[in-house]
């Protein structure tokens, strides 16, 4: 299975939980078709079949990755100063 970048499944579990709740808020009963679209994404991203299980897989892996530190992610560990890289 692939695994989602942290930054790509951080993002898509919080929109997800934004539209849910401001489809909760108009009342209409139905899941938006941006809610599907997005609890669909999120259950390919990690590997699951079903929107809950999907949101706890994938806060079990940003839990992984922010407990591993910043070289999980691909990300530097300290940005070098603009001087340092030749930038005046």
């Amino acid at each position: 299975m692939l695994i989602p970048h942290p930054a790509v499944l951080h993002r898509l579990v919080e929109e997800y939980e934004a539209v849910v709740a401001e489809d909760a808020g108009t009342g209409g009963g139905c899941a938006s078709t941006r809610a599907q679209d997005l609890a669909y994404t999120l259950c390919v991203s990690t590997g699951t079949r079903d929107v809950r299980h999907a949101l706890q897989a994938a806060r079990r892996m940003l839990a992984a990755t922010s407990l591993a530190g910043p070289e999980a992610t691909g990300a530097p560990a300290v940005r070098p100063a603009a001087t340092e890289i030749g930038v005046p």
